[in-house]
């Protein structure tokens, strides 16, 4: 399947991309928004961050195409301060993330995201890190397991999927996609079989946030962008999730309030502009038709997007 990037106008277009610019693409990916922000750099620069070799690997060769100047940086994003600094660069002029799965990574079996494929349990998104799916599913108690679950995915059966976990990792342990596809669909009603979409697609997000540690990684990032930014920089963020909109609502919100208690009196001149930010996005922007008819990955797409003042 031909990896698509949802709003990617929108994206560029909230970037406010200037052609001497420095700009970060915190998740590289197929290279699609990194394609689109270095074609409208001139002497402006691009670092980009994803863990993956295979994604490394396709963007290259895409980017190398434009001629122009960008740094990929292997490591993953919520190193985005030290890496940045350890290049020389302490300010840019924008910063985008796009927080959805890249759809290489679901069509390859091999890395073990898939339920449509039988293989094993892995879900990593950096392969140099121990933690897996099948360790977690293996290993994990209960409890851990449960809160895993709703936590990460609101899967209202989580407690049979879990118990039937144990049940059967006390039998052999649970190797690969298929095992853990026939263990969901043993611990669910038939009625909620019988209803359109895959049992599995909870479980398997939840598990893929909790292998990758998704939701903290994405947070701490997010924490620290705000001070690369020059004035007039800006944020833009892309989710997939409930969750991680959540986390970019909350913290953009927090930048754009005032830290004054509103009813505190005060004098013209005692007044402290504290308020360094200013939402480009008052509400959250949602994919146009159009793009929902082509690109089915968009429907869950939420894109904010905020700058410096």
């Amino acid at each position: 399947m031909k990896h698509i990037s949802v709003l990617l106008d929108e994206a560029i277009d909230y970037l406010d991309i200037k052609p001497d610019g420095i700009y970060v693409d915190c998740t590289l990916g197929g290279g699609g928004h990194s394609y689109e922000i270095l074609k409208r750099l001139e002497s402006g620069h691009l670092y980009a961050f994803d863990q993956d070799d295979f994604a490394i690997d396709k963007a290259s060769k895409k980017l190398d195409t434009l001629k122009k100047n960008y740094t990929i940086i292997r490591k993953n994003f919520v190193h985005i301060k030290d890496a940045l600094e350890t290049l020389g660069v302490d300010h840019v002029d924008g910063i985008l993330y796009d927080l959805g799965v890249s759809s290489f990574h679901f069509d390859d079996p091999e890395r073990g995201f898939s339920y449509n494929y039988d293989a094993e349990l892995d879900m990593r998104m950096d392969t140099r890190q121990s933690l897996t799916a099948k360790e977690i599913v293996n290993t994990y108690d209960y409890h851990e397991l449960v809160k895993i679950l709703y936590r990460y995915a609101d899967e209202s059966f989580g407690k049979q999927i879990t118990r039937k976990i144990e049940a059967r990792r006390k039998e052999s342990p649970i190797e690969t996609t298929f095992d853990l596809v026939d263990v969901i669909k043993d611990a669910l009603p038939q009625k909620v079989l019988r209803k359109k979409g895959h049992p599995a697609k909870k479980t398997f997000q939840a598990l893929r946030i909790a292998v990758n540690d998704e939701l903290q990684v994405f947070e701490k990032s997010l924490t620290q962008a705000f001070d690369l930014l020059n004035k007039d920089g800006r944020i833009v963020v892309i989710s997939f999730h409930s969750l991680e909109d959540r986390i970019a609502k909350s913290l953009m919100k927090e930048k754009v309030t005032s830290d004054i208690p509103k009813d505190v009196p005060l004098l013209p001149h005692e007044i402290k502009e504290d308020i360094e930010f200013k939402l480009v996005t008052k509400k959250v922007i949602r994919p146009s038709k159009e793009e929902l008819e082509h690109n089915n990955r968009a429907h869950s797409a939420k894109l904010r997007a905020i700058k410096k003042i």
